[in-house]
Order: structure tokens, then sequence, then C-alpha cells
């Protein structure tokens, strides 16, 4: 029986933020994966090695969480005054599907290093010595993302003393900018869908929770740690080895889906699992970090722990920290209240939440037109690093 030979695609493989994916250009994939459909989400699963009902990612490139199983496509952009369209994928890890559904935040920081990489930004518009503008396209939602990264004799400097909890090494900071981030794109909705920045929501086999939903970074749905027997100080093995706790916690997932319009019936959510997020919020407490290190409840706002592509984050995916952010700057919310309620006054209105792993600050600029809410931009600092370049390999019939 003959077997199909392997072909090798170009790639690099970056960490970026506390996620890590396979960055592609556009132009390196197989003709037939160029365009969006079955042969590029084959192709993708291929290279992650999903499905695998093992959920070890052995026979593939990724490392068997939702901040592993990751792909990213990069071209020039295709929108005035941007250098780049980033397309993100997020793998399942044991069922055959990608979701497009939404942004990686964490990536999203790779995605202004890789452009200038893979030589797809303008080399009239990098400094030889400084901060690159690099003007990102964020496909999947339709937003704009601007990522300062350091550049250092006209590369880009990945090696710094920038230190971001969930990262075990430092390296060089690049500040990100999240445009408009109010608006997923995709539903056209408000940044609060239910037109309330408080919710009774109605979830089967739990009864009724205060819930805050919001479209910002990434549709979220925001409940309080106390409501269903937590204290919010989790850490992933806490959360992660209860069946029964992530079942509840798609149970609420499912429910905020519904009734922010992102399905129309539960059986969807199953397609649709990057997006909502799930995450509960809790004041102030001490705790002790996954890493041994102790947070202390004079340095933080608040404490939220977030649930991605079914488990809880082992630190916080970027684009819920923008949720997080924007929520919290809007007086009234769930995040706001367990912030201790009120204006935030630090500019631009930042935040500081504790999540599993240690600390993250995160600002939103938000305000009231015409009695609606919006945020113009919601910023944060995260690293990136190059981990490993060249080619993967998959079988040829595999997509």
């Amino acid at each position: 029986m003959a077997h199909a030979p392997q072909v090798k695609i170009p790639a690099t493989y970056i960490r970026g933020g506390t996620s890590k994916g396979v960055f592609f250009r556009l132009q390196d994939l197989p003709a037939s994966c160029q365009q969006p459909g079955a042969a590029r989400d084959k192709l993708f699963m291929r290279v992650i090695g999903s499905p695998d009902p093992y959920a070890a990612h052995i026979d593939g490139m990724g490392g068997a969480t939702s901040s592993t199983s990751k792909c990213v496509i990069l071209s020039k952009s295709s929108v005035p005054d941007h250098d780049v369209d980033y397309l993100y994928g997020q793998v399942s890890i044991d069922k055959p599907f990608v979701d497009w559904s939404g942004n990686c935040g964490n990536l999203s920081t790779a995605a202004g290093a890789f452009a200038i990489h893979a030589g797809l930004v303008d080399p009239a518009r990098l400094p030889e010595n400084g901060v690159a503008v690099v003007r990102v396209w964020q496909a999947n939602i339709q937003k704009t993302i601007i990522a300062h990264v350091p550049v250092t004799n006209g590369q880009v400097q990945e090696t710094g003393d920038f230190e971001l909890d969930g990262v075990t090494f430092p390296a060089a900071e690049i500040v990100l900018e999240f445009m408009d981030p109010s608006d997923d794109g995709d539903e056209g909705g408000s940044m609060f869908p239910t037109g309330n920045l408080v919710d009774d929501l109605e979830v089967p086999g739990i009864g009724m929770l205060k819930a805050t939903m919001i479209t910002a970074g990434i549709p979220t749905v925001f409940v309080n740690a106390a409501d269903i027997g937590y204290t919010g100080t989790e850490l992933r093995e806490q959360i992660n080895g209860d069946a029964d706790a992530l079942k509840r916690f798609e149970a609420i997932r499912v429910a905020g889906a519904l009734r922010m319009g992102l399905i129309k019936t539960p059986e969807e959510a199953a397609t649709r699992q990057h997006t909502p997020k799930i995450a509960f919020v809790a004041p102030p407490t001490t705790y002790t970090a996954s890493s041994g290190k102790t947070i202390d409840a004079g340095e933080v706002d608040l404490l939220v722990r977030a649930l991605s592509m079914g488990k809880l984050h082992h630190a916080m995916m970027g684009t819920c920290a923008v949720a997080i952010g924007t929520a919290a700057a809007i007086p009234g919310t769930l995040v706001n209240l367990a912030a201790g309620g009120g204006e935030r006054k630090a500019a631009p209105e930042s935040v500081c939440f504790g999540h599993p792993s240690g600390t993250l600050r995160v600002g939103a600029q938000a305000s009231q037109v015409d009695g609606q809410w919006t945020v113009t931009k919601a910023i944060m600092s995260r690293s990136a690093r190059i981990l490993m370049e060249g080619w993967v390999r998959v079988p040829g019939d595999a997509f």
C-alpha cells in the first residue's frame, strides 16, 4: 500500500505573552490552504496534532492546552493604513475543528514581532534603533491592534528585563493597543449585548446567577466567585481536576452565549468553544500563585480566574484581560464592584488583577456616548520570542 510522503511548510514557532503558536505567512501555505475552508482546517489540526483522544499532542506541535493549540496566518494587509492582516485559529484538542470566532490577545504580541521578522512591514517604516509601530488588522474580529515593538540594529529585540507573570524568563516589552475593542465585529452588537451592566442569568442545573456579559476584546461572561462556591484564589489544578465543576462552567458559558446572541441553540456551543469566555471575579485576597509567589491583597484591585476552551487558564488570556480592564472602568459591572466600585482613578483608568500565575495590569479608556458605553482603546504590555523557525512537516494526504 502506497503512503503519501510528508510535505514541509515554512513555519515559525513563537511564544507571545502566555501563549505560543505556529505562525505561517499566507504565501507559504499550500495552495489549497491559502483560502478558508476544510483543507486549511485539516492542515492546522495535523500541525497541532488534533483531534487527540489522549489529550497529549504527542504527534504534533501543540501542547495539549488552550494556550498552546494555536495557529496564526499573517499576510500583507488588505486594509488601508495597516501593515499586516493577522488571522488566528484556535485548534480544538480533542475534537476535529478549528475555531475562528475570536482573537488571541497574547499572540497579538507575537503577530507584531513576526510581521517584522517575516518581512511583511515596509522597511521604510522601521527604525534602525527604537520602537517600530506595527499596525495590525485582526481579521477574525475586524479590529485594529497597534503593536509597539522594540528594534535594535534593525532587528526585533526579543531579550530584555520585562517580566510577565506566567512566563518563566524575562524578555523585551511590547506594548499593545487594542483599538475600539468594544464590539467583536462578528455579531455587530453593543459592548453590552443585553443592554445591561448586570443581568440575572438563568443557568440550567445551577439556577439564577448575577452576570456581566460584555463584548470588549472578546465576548466574556463574568460571574461572582462567591456565587458559584469559589474564592477567586483557585489555581488551575483545583478547577481542571474537577469534571463536575467544568460541566457547570460550560453550562454558564452556554447560557451566556445564548443570552448574548452568539448562538441560537445550546448545541452550537460545541463548535464555538473559543467564545465567549467565562470568568469569575472576587475582591482582593492574599493567595499563593502557581509559582509559589505570594500575591498580597494590597498588590491587586481584584482577583479574576478565566476559562479557555473548557479549562481554567494558567494565567490570563490577553483578550479577556481587555474585557477585564474595560468592565473594571465602567461603574456597576461585577468586575468594577469586585474592584471596589466607582470610577478608576489611575490613568489611563488601569486596573491590576490577580490571576493564577500572578498579576497583570491593563488600562482601558471607557466613556458614555448617547447613553451607551464605549471604549476607545485598551492597553497592556506583553513580550514575544521566537522559539524555533524552519519547516513543519505533515503527511501530504492530511489536508
